[in-house]
């Protein structure tokens, strides 16, 4: 079934909201079988509703509506659709019943709440559990057009608990299902040559999506069949092969983050982290801790951009420093050991590099890093390079500092203090 969403409002035109409905919506009906073909955005204007209303439902079976629906003038959304269709605004008490339950204790209601009650005469009323402005519904020619507030929480709860289920009794959709995998460090169109054979293989009924963004590319199988049998068979042969061929740039066969991969994973083997950064000043720390429950493994760091605080806190050999710099093998690999042995960890990760945009050298350009793991049995480190732009810099040592605790953490050999 082919759906539009249509978004309402003048906020959105001028960027005072984002529009977060529709991603979320189409996440949610992609996965209940429901293929979104567009996301439309319009502003509070009769007309503009009456013409893109019209000119959805030529193309799509489904549109749902957010936005537009409320206490205020420029609310008009009912009154629009009541005139689309042909109907009228009528006065509905069970509506009325519900906006008072929501001001219990208000004696007298006002003339603007009195309005929020006053629906189109043939559309079906779905009571808002969450909030005062009524959902509606409305069938015309096979067709459905369905209109909810803009407010996340009212809509978000109205579309999971009635209108999803109620689509899926309407219409009979395929098994629509997917597969993903978490890549880093190979580029979208290196990957895409590198996966040029396995692609081509593909069955015609199952297609594969290249999601890229700094230091990552997400891949997304997507199938769709009557049989749900089969598509799970078949989508399942399909990661089966593509695995081998990504070897250790796989971080996850889930729609994840990288953080939430070192997350399960310490947490599964109870095992404690640490982190020294340099160049990365913080981001690994923060990426970990964005994940609840963090502190049961991740005991703290040492954001050690200056080398006193590298010696004096760390136990970074001066004469290395002076030698090598800090960005070095042996001054991140000491950086490693160093906040391992501080912090009293199983595992530590450490970097040092230069972010940029100045501070390069024809030896070291900006975008050089190196990143050391220690374990109590080993510290392996990598050199890589990066690019000239500093954010991405910081987020992509980032991400490879978390595949290589992911890394170390595969290997099973490593002994928890925590067990």
């Amino acid at each position: 079934m082919q759906v539009e969403i249509l978004t309402i409002g003048d906020e959105l035109l001028l960027g005072q909201v984002v529009d977060t409905n529709s991603a979320w919506m189409g996440a949610m009906l992609a996965k209940e079988g429901f293929r979104v073909q567009g996301i439309t955005s319009i502003g509070d204007d009769a007309k503009t509703i009456l013409d893109t209303l019209g000119r959805l439902m030529d193309n799509v079976d489904i549109v749902l509506i957010t936005g537009g629906l409320g206490p205020t003038n420029d609310d008009i959304t009912l009154q629009t659709l009541a005139d689309f269709f042909g109907s009228k605004l009528v006065f509905d008490a069970s509506v009325y019943a519900d906006i008072e339950r929501m001001f219990p204790g208000r004696p007298n209601m006002n003339a603007l709440n009195r309005d929020q009650a006053m629906v189109p005469k043939d559309a079906i009323v779905i009571h808002n559990k969450v909030g005062t402005a009524p959902i509606t519904w409305f069938e015309s020619e096979g067709k459905v057009v369905v209109s909810m507030p803009g407010v996340p929480a009212e809509m978000k709860q109205v579309m999971t608990d009635e209108i999803i289920p109620r689509l899926k009794k309407r219409f009979k959709v395929p098994s629509i299902q997917h597969r993903h995998a978490l890549v880093h460090g190979v580029g979208e169109s290196s990957l895409a040559i590198q996966l040029k054979e396995w692609e081509g293989a593909l069955p015609s009924f199952i297609k594969l999506a290249y999601l890229p963004q700094v230091g990552l590319v997400r891949l997304r199988l997507t199938g769709s069949l009557p049989n749900k049998t089969i598509l799970t068979k078949s989508l399942d042969e399909a990661v089966d092969k593509l695995v081998p061929l990504l070897g250790n740039s796989l971080l996850a066969l889930e729609d994840i983050t990288p953080a939430e991969v070192i997350d399960r994973l310490c947490k599964q083997k109870k095992i404690s982290l640490s982190v020294a950064e340099s160049c990365t000043g913080g981001y690994i720390a923060h990426l970990i801790t964005s994940q609840a429950g963090s502190s049961v493994y991740f005991k703290g760091g040492v954001v050690a951009y200056d080398n006193a605080v590298k010696c004096d806190v760390l136990n970074v050999q001066e004469k290395d420093l002076i030698k090598s710099g800090a960005v070095s093998q042996t001054v991140v690999e000491q950086m490693a050991r160093g906040v391992r042995e501080l912090l009293h960890t199983d595992v530590a990760v450490a970097t040092s590099g230069i972010a940029g945009p100045t501070g390069g050298t024809d030896e070291k350009p900006v975008g050089t890093v190196w990143i050391a793991v220690a374990t109590s049995s080993q510290v392996i480190s990598r050199l890589f390079q990066f690019g000239t732009f500093r954010d991405r810099n910081i987020t992509r040592a980032s991400l490879e500092a978390l595949a290589m605790i992911k890394e170390v953490l595969d290997q099973g050999d490593i002994i928890s203090s925590r067990r």
